[in-house]
């Protein structure tokens, strides 16, 4: 096993971590089961992460960088804002479609979190994030288009987080890929109606 440094060994347990936990579920994937999948010996594991709660918490924050980063890309200032935010709407809906089983990973994570004695604060945190993700973005916009918006910054991130979060859940219970342009159509016009 070649040496790295810990920041990248544990984004390596980490990526292992979303793999074995989206393949077998959060209650049945190990500790020995993500070394394994990781390809390093249990104490590596042990040595980058003390707790669960912090393999949980590095699980969070890293599918949600995978899925702002993709939004993020393609928020460049178009023509319109219209056209602005439904290209964040559909690349963010392409990884969706793309990557279904991470996304049921980050439904599975919350119920984890909610039920498991002491990890209830991962939950909040995972929405927490979403929130700051959300705002993130939406400052970027603001700045990159010079915008005003109709309501503050952090009722529009978490409405936002609220939509996307119950959208995703909708689309991974009913698929129907074809309704959804019609529906992101919809919500793109909502989202521009909040800004002057």
């Amino acid at each position: 096993m070649a040496r790295m440094p810990s920041a990248e060994r544990r984004r390596q347990l980490t990526e292992a971590a979303i793999r074995a936990m989206a393949r077998d579920g959060v209650a049945k994937t190990t500790t020995r089961s993500i070394a394994a999948e990781a390809g390093v010996s249990l104490s590596v594991f042990h040595y980058c992460f003390d707790s669960k709660q912090a393999l949980v918490e590095a699980v969070i924050t890293t599918l949600t960088d995978h899925s702002v980063s993709v939004v993020q890309e393609a928020l460049r200032p178009k023509d319109t804002l219209e056209e602005t935010v439904a290209a964040g709407f559909r690349a963010y809906w392409d990884h969706v479609r793309a990557n279904p089983e991470a996304h049921m990973l980050t439904y599975e994570l919350t119920q984890y979190a909610l039920r498991e004695p002491g990890f209830d604060h991962l939950a909040r945190r995972q929405y927490e994030v979403y929130g700051e993700a959300y705002a993130e973005l939406i400052e970027q916009l603001r700045r990159d288009m010079d915008l005003e918006l109709r309501v503050p910054v952090s009722v529009l991130a978490r409405y936002l987080a609220a939509m996307t979060d119950g959208l995703t859940l909708n689309y991974l219970v009913l698929g129907d890929a074809a309704a959804w342009s019609d529906i992101l159509d919809t919500v793109t016009a909502h989202i521009a109606g909040l800004v002057r």
